[in-house]
This record gives C-alpha cells, sequence and structure tokens, in this order.
C-alpha cells in the first residue's frame, strides 16, 4: 500500500449544528479533526461539542439573496482549498449533509481508498438523494445511525458532485463542478445525501421560516420523499447502470455536469453501506 496521502475535508455551515456535527464525526473518523476546516457563518454560531481539533472560521453574516449566498459560499470555500493545497494532497468539499463514502467491499476506509488513488484533477461519488419512504419508515431517531433507519435513495445527478480535488480550479455552487475541468465518476465511491432524511425535521425547518414556506411543503411535499415512498423500487444493478450513463451524458445546458435521459430510479440502499457507519 502506498503512503498515505494528507487529506483535508472542508464545509461552511449556519444554524446547522445537527448534520454539522454528523459531519465532524464521519469526516473526523475518517482523517482526524485535525485536518477538517470548518467556516461558521455568524459569529454567533455555535462551535459543536465534538469539533475536537478542527479548524473554525467565524465570519460576520451577511443577509443575501440564495444564488449570491451560494456564490458567496462557495468562494470563501474555493479560496480555502487553493489554500490549503499548498500542503495538502486532497481537499474534500462538501455540505453538511453530504457524506462521501468508499465502498466497504473495497475493505479500506476513505483515506486508504483515496491515498491509492491517481488523481490528475478531481473525483466524484455516485449522487445518492437518501428520503424517507413514508410508508415504511418512521421519524429519524436522532441519536441512531442514518443508515440503520434509511433504506431508499433516489439515484441523483445532482448529488454526482466532484467533491474530491487536487487541484486549485475553483469549484461552481453547490460543488456541482470545477471551473473548466470534466468530473470523473470513481466506481466505487458514493456521495449520499441527507437532507430529505425525515419530513418532520423538513416541516420544521419550513416552519421556522414562515407559514408561507411550511403551507407551501405541506401542499407539495417534498420531491425526493415524494419520489422515495411513491416510485417502484428498482435494483441495485442501477448503481452500475448509472454509474455509466452519468459518466457519458450531458445535458447541452451544462457540459461539465452528469445527466441520465431524465431517469430518477429510486433503488434499496445495499445493505452493506450500513458499514461506513453513517
Amino acid at each position: 500500500m502506498k503512503k498515505t496521502k494528507k487529506i483535508a475535508a472542508i464545509t461552511m455551515a449556519r444554524d446547522d449544528e445537527f448534520f454539522l456535527s454528523r459531519w465532524i464525526a464521519y469526516y473526523g473518523k475518517q482523517f482526524g479533526t485535525e485536518n477538517l476546516y470548518i467556516i461558521l457563518d455568524g459569529i454567533d454560531q455555535k462551535t459543536p461539542k465534538n469539533a475536537g481539533n478542527a479548524h473554525i472560521t467565524k465570519l460576520e453574516h451577511e443577509t443575501m439573496s440564495r444564488a449570491a449566498g451560494d456564490k458567496y459560499r462557495i468562494g470563501k470555500l474555493s479560496e480555502l482549498a487553493t489554500k490549503l493545497l499548498k500542503t495538502y494532497d486532497i481537499v474534500i468539499g462538501c455540505d453538511t449533509d453530504e457524506f462521501l463514502i468508499v465502498d466497504p467491499n473495497t475493505n479500506l476506509n476513505l483515506s486508504e481508498y483515496l491515498s491509492n488513488k491517481k488523481i490528475k484533477t478531481t473525483l466524484s461519488g455516485l449522487g445518492l438523494d437518501v428520503g424517507q419512504n413514508l410508508n415504511c419508515e418512521s421519524e429519524l431517531d436522532a441519536h441512531a445511525p442514518f443508515l440503520e433507519q434509511r433504506e431508499y435513495a433516489l439515484l441523483s445527478t445532482r448529488y454526482t458532485k466532484p467533491v474530491v480535488k487536487t487541484i486549485a480550479a475553483p469549484w461552481g455552487s453547490g460543488f456541482h463542478s470545477i471551473r473548466h475541468h470534466n468530473f470523473h465518476i470513481d466506481k466505487n465511491l458514493y456521495l449520499l445525501h441527507f437532507g430529505a432524511i425525515d419530513l418532520k425535521m423538513l416541516e420544521r425547518k419550513a416552519a421556522a421560516r414562515g407559514a408561507d414556506w411550511l403551507n407551501h411543503l405541506r401542499r407539495r411535499g417534498n420531491g425526493t420523499i415524494n419520489a422515495v415512498t411513491n416510485s417502484k423500487i428498482k435494483s441495485s444493478k442501477w448503481l452500475r447502470i448509472a454509474r455509466i450513463l452519468q459518466t457519458y451524458m450531458r445535458p447541452i445546458y451544462a457540459l461539465r455536469k452528469p445527466a441520465m435521459l431524465g431517469l430518477k430510479p429510486v433503488i434499496e440502499i445495499p445493505t452493506r453501506f450500513k458499514k461506513s457507519g453513517i
């Protein structure tokens, strides 16, 4: 086995202690908390109790539109990644509700797997948007592992992101692209998104934003939860099919992002993924 590479994980958060604590626990186990870099959007933001030796930077919060906010955040994170790549071999950037895992069949942890990969520019994990199946899954137990409670995911091009990079080129908003570079989906990496893991959680967040947001959610539902609840469940062979499609298909309007011919299959998450501990 090759020498372990130096790997950093970075994110930015505001009013998101629940997911941020999970993010720290997971990536801290993979790389050590001393290799985590977290930007908190607001001087008033609390540092999570499990931050350990993570590097925490607090910035003054600025009110702006969603689009402007997305550009602001990815700009800050791209700047941080460029700085870190002077001393790190690899930087992983993602949102606090996103977890990059390596297939347990490799018998390697994420650090070992990436250390043994020759990465010219970037790597992407296949995107799995995990959602609550309202037909058979109850409200989330906040103290138990996610994958012990959720078994279904929408195979989503939206979460096939180039979150792993070795070059200083900036990310596009939401980590969805790398400027002037194509993306490369690794056969053993998966990016799991948990933003739609629980309907009650989404309702509480919507209520905090105002009655209109909550009413909208209750009328329309959540796209991921709707799909997971109402779609016919496909077999895990769709992981391979989706990876092939997303590797070769591109939308005309976004040639550096993956496409899947409009297909939106919902699969049962492989049981072995529970070994990730998420």
